[in-house]
Parts: C-alpha cells; structure tokens; sequence
C-alpha cells in the first residue's frame, strides 16, 4: 500500500522529532480521513468496517487510538483487531495515558488507526495535537486511517460558532485535509441522528435533552451537514484543478459539484431584483456567482437598455461575481451552453411575463432549459411591483 506516495515536504518547519523516523527505504504513508458534520454519524464505525474488510485481505491492520465513548456498535465493531497498547505519560502526581506514536513506528503495521484528529494531547505528551502524531507516523511511512467533525476544521471554526453558537476549541489545520490521500463524508441526514441520539446510542441518557436544545438542533445540523458535503467538494474539485492529470473539458467529471450560481437577467429593470436575489443565495452557499446576458444579435439596445446593463455588471462585480455577455437567437440554448461550460448547478430565472396563448405557442423558457440540462436546480423568482413613487 505504500509503494506509490512520495515523501511529502509541506514547506513548514513542523516537528523536528519527526526527523528520526524517516526511512530512506520508505515513502510516506498515505492518509485517509473520515469527516462528518457531527458526533454519531458513524465515521468510526465506517472507518472501523473498512479496516476489517482490509484485515480479511491480508492487510497488517492495527489500531492506534480508538475512542467509543460507551458507543456498544462501536466498541464491538472494534473487536478482533489488534490494539497497540497506549502510552504513559507523567503529568505531575498523575499518570496519564495516550497514543503510543514511539510504539506504532517500532510495531509498523501497514495501516494504523487513530480516531479524533483534532484531539489535544495529555499534558508532558510530546506533541500538543493528535495530528501532528499521525504526521509522525505517516512520515515512517506507515498508512494512517483518522476521523474527524467538521466542526473541527481551523477556517470553519467562526462560521461553525456563527451556526451552533459553540466556539470549538480542538481544531486542525485545513493543510491536514487538503494533504490527505483521500476524503470521505460520512453522512446521514439530520433526522437519522436526532434518532441516535434519543436511543441513546451517542450519549448517555442524561446529556440527550442537553444536546437536543444545544448543539443537536436540527437547523444546526443541517447547515452543518451541508458545509461538510460542500467543503469536501471543494476541496476534491481544487485538487482535480491544481492536478494536470485531470483532464477538465466542458464535460466535468461527476465528483466537480462545488455550488455554482448562475442569475440570468434580461433588459428588464426588475432584473435588478434577480441578480441581488441570487447573489444572496451565492453567498449563503458560498458558491460561485456569474451573471448572463443574452443579447439578439438583431436587436440594438435602447440608450436606457444599455445603461441597465452597465449598471447590472457593476453591481455584479461588486458582489464578487462575473458577469458574462453572449449572443444568441435563443436564450435557452444560450443559457444551456453557459451553464455546461461554467459547471453551474443553480440557476435563477425571472418568472415569465408571456400571456398563456404565448407559452402555448412558443413553449416556456424553463421548460426547455428543463428538457436540456439534467440535475441543475431551477429558481424561478417572482418579480415585485416597483414602490409607489409619490408626487
């Protein structure tokens, strides 16, 4: 399993204790990471079953660090793998215990796995964080299995306290996910775990009611759910992007799903009213945002209709976004196009003004987009009546 993965030098002074433990005979371990967007989503059990399923192949299966907290499914799915005793650590009159880094390198499983990455380390450890020990450990070229919430990342920890109203103090680097071999979501939506937890298989019956009114909020999780799914793509589509192995065409692989919001306006002055719609969706998103014109290539633009434009562009480009102008004949084939060579995935439309007989006759806008373009949403927006102007 360590064959194919070069030794990495991430540019950073990290630790200098990792030095001892590099091999010239060996390359670095790969790494990969269970994420999810809360406790009780299963990420130690799935990275559990994995490392069974490798085990009955053949594989040196050991496990560094696992941590059930009184999860029974947990703890039994743990059974039948070999553990690597912990360490102990003196701390003042105590003696503590932690992962045993010293021990996994003189043992060299082929895969180690540690639980929690974002875990702060026993006082007198000598590494303050759980993950700069799995740095230790791939670095002696062993392969490391981890998990980790979302909650946990360092760039997201304002937005999370912004959502949950809790500031997480144990936090990673975002390096740690951007340099992992590989990434996978463990996801079950926000009514699964809500059910966990009142069967009480995340925490003991006393501390449900707290979680339920706190952190276990069904908005929260939601919005935490969605930013695990979102972050995890955007971070797969960068690494395709940075790498020129991936061949990036008008036709994306599937796994390029980062939000993508494209406002389509027209030269109708409630188009206004579209564009800043859909900016605050791309913004709640935090996904791209592109603006489209499409101009008939046989019709001038009024001197009012082009300054609408003019100003429809500035106020895109101050919301960060780009504004694009194409010629087309037809505005669905337009927007298609656009839509497939941008990779959008959301699209905001105005509600059509056509009178029935119109529609009937010359077919919708959005029914035609609908037939071209598959798994892209569609928001149509009212527009509202222009405020009263008063003498």
């Amino acid at each position: 399993m360590n064959d194919d993965i070069p030794l990495i030098d991430n540019g950073e002074s990290t630790l200098p204790a990792a030095n001892s433990y590099y091999h010239p005979s060996r390359k670095r371990g790969k790494h990969k990471i269970y994420i999810g967007m809360a406790p009780g989503v299963g990420k130690t059990y799935k990275m559990l079953e994995e490392a069974h399923q490798l085990k009955a192949e053949g594989i040196d299966v050991a496990i560094g660090l696992l941590e059930t907290h009184g999860r029974l499914e947990t703890a039994e799915k743990g059974a039948g793998l070999e553990v690597i005793p912990l360490a102990k650590v003196a701390f003042k009159d105590l003696s503590l215990t932690e992962m045993d880094v010293e021990g996994i390198i003189q043992r060299s499983p082929q895969l180690v796995l540690v639980d929690e990455l974002a875990h702060t380390n026993v006082p007198g450890s000598l590494r303050e964080k759980r993950y700069q020990d799995v740095e230790i450990i791939l670095a002696a070229g062993i392969n490391v299995y981890s998990t980790v919430n979302i909650q946990h990342l360092e760039s997201l920890n304002d937005l999370v306290a912004k959502i949950t109203g809790v500031r997480v103090r144990e936090r990673i680097p975002d390096r740690i996910l951007e340099e992992a071999d590989e990434v996978v979501v463990v996801d079950v939506t926000a009514e699964t775990l809500e059910q966990r937890l009142l069967e009480g298989k995340i925490y003991a019956a006393e501390k449900i009611d707290q979680a339920l009114q706190n952190f276990f909020q069904r908005r929260h999780l939601i919005a935490l759910r969605e930013l695990a799914l979102r972050e995890v793509a955007d971070n797969i589509e960068e690494n395709a992007l940075e790498n020129p192995a991936v061949g990036l065409s008008k036709e994306p692989p599937n796994f390029l799903v980062r939000e993508r919001v494209l406002v389509c306006i027209s030269t109708n002055p409630n188009s206004l009213q579209l564009l800043r719609r859909g900016a605050r969706l791309a913004n709640y998103m935090n996904a791209g945002f592109y603006v489209l014109f499409v101009a008939d290539p046989d019709r001038f633009l009024t001197k009012a209709e082009s300054l609408h434009i003019e100003t429809s562009e500035k106020i895109c480009r101050e919301f960060g976004g780009e504004f694009l102008r194409v010629n087309g004949h037809n505005p669905d084939k337009a927007i298609a196009s656009v839509a497939r060579d941008y990779r959008i995935n959301q699209i905001v439309l105005g509600a059509s003004k056509r009178s029935r007989w119109e529609l009937l006759l010359k077919g919708s806008l959005i029914e035609k987009l609908m037939r071209q373009l598959k798994n892209i949403d569609l928001h149509i927006i009212a527009a509202e009546p222009p405020p009263h102007q008063s003498d």
